[in-house]
């Protein structure tokens, strides 16, 4: 929950600029909605490592955990409290 606003906010200007923050669903499936694609899934992974200091190299990069706005917050707090160097 403690990311969810920025995660949103970066969602939308990269991928649904014509949408309001207040109108994404933090759970809506962005993957299935096709917001997403295999080459938005990089760019999200790119600004996680910027914006989180998230290392792509240390965690799973399974594709449920960008699936909605609701699992790359989890997947941000997972990754933020694992010790470094801990996959």
């Amino acid at each position: 929950m403690q990311h969810e606003r920025v995660i949103t906010e970066f969602i939308i200007h990269e991928f649904l600029p014509d949408v309001g923050a207040d109108d994404l669903d933090a759970d809506y499936d962005l993957l299935t909605g096709g917001v997403i694609d295999s080459l938005g899934l990089l760019k999200v992974i790119a600004w996680l490592e910027d914006r989180f200091g998230i290392c792509a190299d240390e965690v799973d990069l399974d594709p449920d955990s960008f699936r909605s706005v609701q699992a790359i917050n989890a997947f941000v707090e997972r990754s933020l409290s694992r010790p470094a160097g801990v996959s």
